[in-house]
């Protein structure tokens, strides 16, 4: 099935759920993934060739920003996975489409609205988050630039979901490559050859993003004129669909909130204890970020897996949807720790010439190496509610989860470094706790 054949002739509808099925949805959504976090490494690598630990600090405060700016519109991503891989799963092509038109639109729409708010979103963001006055100045730099990419970053976010919806993580993984090697390619020459720096790394970023944005846009409407549906007006304003779609991302949107909280809390009580704690911290979360990414590969199987079976009707499916892409995140969570214990701190010296920095990365590296193998139950979790749309459970179970890691950090500050650490692993077992809860539920409502 090429990238541009209709959707209603796809096999993958009524084949078997196999350990095959899973890896084939699986595979090239951590080959994307891996690129993902790349860009991070690449970018700390560039400015860490520059001997002041407050390079790496401001891209780390500066991409931080836009982490909670950007994945508070994740449900563009989660959400339309999940509407669309019901509606393959029940059959109905026209939502499909529908599903599209619906993310796009919101996208659009979005990130204009984001570029008309930089001015109050970039003061708020840097009155929440306490670096030195040298790193805060580079940062704020990064985002007088890097806002203008909010439209292409958002589409983004919905043509991936869509895709990852239908199963066609192939093309998904086209599209992720050329962002991400395109970035790493711009920001390396920006940076190390033009010499522009901070500003640099901003740059090759948003011209990255309307690149990719341009291509997934030409792919998609391809795809949908191909399978022989017109663009329906009715269908895609049709108040019960667009209502359920609204809630969906609403839910969605406060639970990557509460997330995201979690990580600019962690990133600013790393930069309370120095420049030189926010840099060990900023390298080793890389590695926390590039095991996430790759696990999320079994995790976005299950998203559209899970779809699929709660829009066939089939809870035979669904259980064994849950299972397979389940026992795959597990084994591969117990590979990554391993591979970044071994190779931790050789990646620490390609990522920083400080030597403070790089000290004190080896000091905190097993915090780092040990966290896939507890954070893969908490992704799994989020795959699966995710395909059923359970938004609500998910939003609940989230904000639950930030007031315990609140709770934590708050009884574990004595230990410093290691406390904030520590406290992020309770974090994990609070979201694990919390979804589990559900899940009995979430089964039961399934058809039998």
């Amino acid at each position: 099935m090429t990238a541009d054949s209709p959707v209603q002739r796809s096999p993958e509808r009524s084949a078997p759920l196999t350990h095959r099925t899973v890896l084939s949805i699986a595979v090239p959504v951590m080959i994307s993934n891996i690129s993902t976090p790349l860009i991070g490494l690449v970018d700390t690598g560039a400015v860490g060739r520059m001997p002041d630990p407050a390079y790496i600090g401001a891209v780390a405060l500066g991409a931080l920003v836009f982490t909670f700016v950007f994945w508070a519109f994740g449900f563009l991503r989660m959400g339309t996975t999940g509407l669309t891989a019901q509606a393959f799963g029940a059959g109905d092509q026209e939502e499909i489409a529908a599903s599209l038109g619906r993310a796009l639109l919101i996208a659009a729409m979005v990130g204009c609205l984001l570029i008309a708010l930089k001015w109050p979103i970039r003061e708020i963001a840097f009155a929440l988050l306490e670096g030195s006055e040298r790193v805060e100045a580079l940062a704020r730099d990064y985002f007088d630039i890097r806002i203008w990419a909010a439209p292409a970053t958002l589409v983004n976010y919905a043509l991936l979901g869509w895709f990852i919806g239908l199963g066609r993580t192939d093309i998904g993984l086209v599209l992720q490559l050329v962002l991400n090697l395109t970035n790493m390619v711009l920001d390396v020459l920006f940076v190390l050859g033009f010499g522009w720096g901070v500003s640099g790394v901003a740059f090759g970023t948003v011209l990255a993003e309307i690149l990719a944005a341009g291509v997934g846009l030409a792919i998609a409407l391809r795809h949908v004129r191909r399978s022989g549906i017109a663009w329906s007006r009715v269908r895609l304003f049709e108040p019960q669909r667009l209502a359920r779609t609204l809630g969906v991302n609403g839910d969605i949107m406060i639970r990557s909130l509460a997330l995201i909280f979690v990580f600019v809390w962690f990133t600013a009580q790393g930069a309370r204890q120095g420049e030189v704690i926010l840099a060990a911290n900023a390298v080793l979360m890389h590695f926390v970020s590039l095991a996430a990414y790759f696990l999320d590969g079994p995790a976005f199987a299950a998203e559209a897996l899970v779809g699929r079976a709660l829009g066939a009707g089939d809870r035979a499916g669904f259980i064994r949807a849950a299972r397979l892409t389940t026992l795959w995140g597990a084994g591969l969570a117990l590979l990554v720790s391993l591979a970044l214990a071994a190779a931790g701190p050789h990646f620490i010296d390609l990522l920083t010439v400080e030597p403070a920095t790089r000290a004190t990365a080896r000091e905190y590296l097993w915090w780092a190496a040990a966290a896939p193998v507890l954070g893969v139950w908490a992704f799994q979790l989020d795959g699966i509610f995710i395909g059923a749309t359970r938004s609500a459970d998910m939003r609940n179970a989230m904000l639950l989860s930030l007031v315990i890691f609140l709770a934590a950090w708050w009884a574990l500050t004595a230990f410093g470094n290691h406390g904030l650490w520590a406290a992020l692993y309770v974090h994990y077992v609070a979201r694990i706790g919390t979804l589990f809860r559900y899940y009995p539920a979430l089964l039961r409502s399934v058809p039998v």
